[in-house]
C-alpha cells in the first residue's frame, strides 16, 4: 500500500512539473508577444521620421502657386483691402511706393527707388522710378499716387484702416461730419427736451426749463449749416498732403513726426489705382482692371481667382512664379482637407480647433507666428487714483500673462510684455511680473497692502474668452495686491457707450496692427477721440518745437528727433531707466496729448497689453521664398516652385 501511494505521489509531481514547464514556455511566450506589441504601438506613438510633413509632398511640374488663403475674396480694390485674402490678392496686383521685406518687416524699394525726409521726420520725398509701367503700357508717375490718395480722403471711413491715413495732410474727415453730429445732438435733445452735449462741446442751445412756457416747437433751430460752395472752397484751398512735384517726384506732408513712414507706405491702401478708380465702381471682380504689380487677374470662378505673370511689369524677369492660384475654403477643415490631398501648395489665414493644432505641430511643414494684433486693457486716466502711472504700473506688472495664454487661451496666443509685437526681443522695458514692486508702488501712491483702493470696474464685451480672462486677471489683482475688481460684461453697443462715455476705469479692446509703422500702430491702439483736438494738440506742438530750436539753435537734430509729447521731457526718460528713481516720479494723465511711440505708452502706462494671437500655415517643403510673418504679409513676388524636390531619406533605412 506504501508503494502504491509513493507511486501516486510521484506521477503526480511529475504532472505538476510538466504543467509548471508548460506554464512556464507558455508565460515566456505571452511576454514575448506582448513585448512585441508593446514596441510596435511605442512605434505608432512616437512621430515617425518618414512622416514629417503633414502630407505627401510631389511638387507640380509648373511655376503654379496654389494657395489657400480664406474665402474668395470680395473686391480687388485696394482702399476696401482690410485682411486676407484681399491684401493678398493686392499685393500681388499692386506695387505701391514701397514694400514690406517678408523677413524683417523693413521698407523695401518698389515703385520709389529711394527717399528721404526733413530732420523733423514730417516730410517725405520718394523719387519714383521711371520704367514703372500700367498693365496698359502707361507709365506710373507721381500723379497717380496723388489723384488715388485723393480718393482715399472723398471715400473716408469707407476706406478699410482708415485711422492709418489720419496722419497725412488733408486725410482728415470733412467738416461736414462734425455739423451733421452736432444736428443728431440737437435733435435727440429736441425729443427728450434734455440739452446735454455728449461730444465735450458746449452748443449755443437753449435749456428748457419746467417753470417757463417754452414749448418744444418753440425752440430754435440750430445754427445753420454752412453752404455746399463755402465747404467746397475750404476743402480746395486746404493743403493735401501728397504732392507731385514732377511726373517721378512725390512729396508728402504729415501732421505728426513719423520716421517709419516708408513702412506705412507699403501698405495695400495706399497703392495707386488706375484712372482714380473708376474701374471699381461696379463693386465687381473684374479681371479687366489695369493693374501696376508683378500679377495680373486673369479669371474668376467658383474655385477661386486666377493671376498670371504681368507681361508689363519692370522687374518680369525675376518673377519665378507663372501662374498663381487663391483656391477658397469655406473653414479650416476644408483648407487641411485640400493640403492633405494635394490641392494647394499652402494654407494661411485658417482658424484651427485645438485638436488640429495639437495634430499639426509635429509636423516641419506647419508653422507658427506671432500675429500684429494687440488684446489689452485700456485705462481711463481720468479716474483717480489711475491717474497716477504709479497705480497704473502695478496693475500692469501683477498680471502672470504666461497663465492667460496657457490657461484661459488654450495656448493659442503669445504674453505680450509690450505693446507692438515687432523686435519684442530687442526691447528693454517690457511689463515683466514683479509683485514686490508692484506692492511698492501702491504704498508710495498712498494705499499699502490695497487699503482704501476703490473696487476697480472692469469693462469687457460678452465673450466667453474674454470673461474668463478678466475672472483670471481680477484673481491675480486680489492675490497679489489685495485690489478688488468688478468685472462688468456689456453687449457691443454698451459697450461702445461705455468706452465713449468713460464709464470704465478699465475696458478690454483688441486692436489689428497691419502695418509696421510704429507712430501709425500707436494711433490706432491711442486714438484720438475728437479729430477737433488733433488740430490743438498740432497747433502747439508746432509752437512747443519752435520754441525749442529758438531755445537750442545748435542742436537742431537733437530736438527734431525728441518725441512730440512734450510732457515726456527727457529728465523723466532718464529717470525711467535709472534704478535708483524708477519708483521716484509720478506722471499724471497727459489728457488731450497723442501717443506717437511705444516707449511713451510704457512710461505713462496708458494700457495694459495682455497678449499677442498666434497665426498659422502650412506650406509645402517645395515652396521656396514664401515667408510669413507678424503681418500676415508674404510677398507672392518672391516665391518659386522648386520643381525637382525630392523628400530627404534615411540612409540607415533599407
Amino acid at each position: 500500500m506504501i508503494k502504491k501511494k509513493v507511486g501516486k505521489i510521484k506521477q503526480v509531481r511529475a504532472k505538476l512539473s510538466n504543467f509548471k514547464r508548460i506554464f512556464y514556455v507558455f508565460s515566456v511566450f505571452l511576454c514575448l508577444c506582448g513585448s512585441i506589441i508593446f514596441l510596435a504601438a511605442c512605434s505608432e506613438l512616437e512621430q515617425p521620421e518618414a512622416e514629417t510633413f503633414y502630407s505627401d509632398s510631389t511638387p507640380p511640374r509648373q511655376q503654379e502657386f496654389r494657395w489657400s488663403n480664406g474665402n474668395t475674396p470680395k473686391s480687388f480694390d485696394p482702399a476696401l483691402a482690410s485682411a486676407p485674402p484681399e491684401t493678398d490678392i493686392v499685393r500681388a496686383m499692386y506695387d505701391g511706393l514701397t514694400e514690406t521685406d517678408p523677413k524683417n518687416l523693413e521698407a523695401l524699394p518698389s515703385i520709389a527707388a529711394d527717399w528721404s525726409s526733413s530732420d523733423n521726420f514730417k516730410t517725405w520725398t520718394f523719387r519714383l522710378r521711371k520704367d514703372a509701367k500700367w498693365s496698359n503700357g502707361k507709365k506710373v508717375t507721381a500723379n497717380d499716387f496723388v489723384s488715388s490718395w485723393q480718393r482715399l480722403a472723398d471715400l473716408e471711413d469707407k476706406v478699410s484702416h482708415y485711422e492709418l491715413l489720419k496722419n497725412i495732410i488733408g486725410m482728415q474727415k470733412a467738416g461736414k461730419v462734425e455739423t451733421q453730429k452736432e444736428e443728431n445732438v440737437f435733435q435727440k435733445q429736441k425729443k427728450s427736451q434734455i440739452l446735454k452735449d455728449n461730444t465735450d462741446r458746449k452748443l449755443d442751445l437753449p435749456v428748457l426749463n419746467s417753470n417757463t412756457n417754452t414749448s418744444v416747437n418753440e425752440i430754435p433751430p440750430p445754427p445753420p449749416l454752412p453752404k455746399p460752395e463755402t465747404e467746397k472752397k475750404e476743402k480746395e484751398n486746404e493743403k493735401f498732403g501728397a504732392e507731385a512735384i514732377d511726373d517721378y517726384t512725390l512729396k508728402v506732408s504729415l501732421i505728426k513726426s513719423d520716421k517709419d513712414f516708408p513702412q506705412l507706405a507699403a501698405h495695400p491702401i495706399l497703392r495707386p489705382v488706375y484712372a482714380n478708380g473708376k474701374e471699381f465702381e461696379d463693386n465687381k471682380l473684374n479681371t479687366k482692371i489695369v493693374t501696376n504689380g508683378a500679377f495680373r487677374p486673369v479669371s474668376v470662378t467658383k474655385d477661386g481667382v486666377s493671376l498670371e505673370k504681368s507681361r508689363t511689369y519692370y522687374n518680369r524677369e525675376k518673377i519665378k512664379l507663372e501662374r498663381v492660384r487663391f483656391v477658397p475654403a469655406k473653414d479650416a477643415d476644408s483648407a487641411l482637407q485640400a493640403y492633405r490631398r494635394g490641392e494647394v501648395d499652402a494654407v494661411t489665414n485658417a482658424e484651427f480647433e485645438p485638436l488640429a493644432l495639437k495634430l499639426l505641430i509635429p509636423f516641419v511643414d506647419f508653422q507658427r507666428t506671432t500675429h500684429g494684433a494687440l488684446n489689452f486693457y485700456e485705462f481711463n486716466r481720468t479716474n483717480p487714483p489711475f491717474n497716477d502711472r504709479r497705480i497704473r504700473e502695478a496693475l500692469a506688472i501683477s498680471i502672470e500673462r504666461e497663465r492667460l495664454t496657457e490657461d484661459d487661451t488654450k495656448g493659442a496666443t503669445k504674453p505680450a510684455l509690450t505693446f507692438l509685437p515687432f523686435n519684442e526681443d530687442k526691447k528693454q522695458v517690457k511689463f515683466s511680473r514683479n509683485i514686490e514692486k508692484a506692492k511698492k508702488l501702491l504704498e508710495k501712491s498712498g494705499f499699502p497692502n490695497g487699503a482704501n483702493f476703490p473696487k476697480i470696474k472692469l469693462v469687457v464685451n460678452r465673450n466667453d474668452t474674454q470673461q474668463r480672462i478678466a475672472q483670471s486677471v481680477a484673481k491675480m489683482w486680489k492675490e497679489n495686491l489685495e485690489i478688488e475688481t468688478e468685472v462688468i460684461v456689456k453687449e457691443t453697443d454698451e459697450f461702445e457707450a461705455a468706452r465713449k462715455n468713460g464709464e470704465f476705469d478699465l475696458i478690454r479692446r483688441g486692436v489689428v496692427l497691419p502695418t509696421a509703422d510704429e507712430t501709425a500702430n500707436m494711433l490706432a491702439i491711442f486714438a484720438p477721440k475728437e479729430s477737433s483736438k488733433i488740430k490743438k494738440i498740432v497747433e502747439k506742438d508746432e509752437a512747443d518745437e519752435k520754441n525749442l530750436n529758438e531755445k537750442n539753435p545748435t542742436d537742431k537734430s537733437k530736438s527734431n528727433l525728441k518725441s512730440d509729447t512734450s510732457l515726456i521731457d527727457s529728465s523723466i526718460r532718464e529717470n525711467r531707466n535709472s534704478s535708483e528713481n524708477t519708483d521716484e516720479y509720478l506722471l499724471v494723465d497727459i489728457g488731450e496729448e497723442i501717443i506717437l511711440t511705444e516707449e511713451e505708452a510704457m512710461i505713462e502706462v496708458t494700457g495694459i497689453p495682455l497678449y499677442f494671437p498666434l497665426s498659422y500655415s502650412l506650406v509645402k517643403p517645395y515652396v521656396l521664398g514664401f515667408e510669413m510673418n507678424n503681418l500676415d504679409a508674404p510677398l507672392l513676388k518672391y516665391v518659386e516652385i522648386d520643381n525637382n524636390w525630392q523628400p530627404k531619406t534615411d540612409k540607415n533605412k533599407s
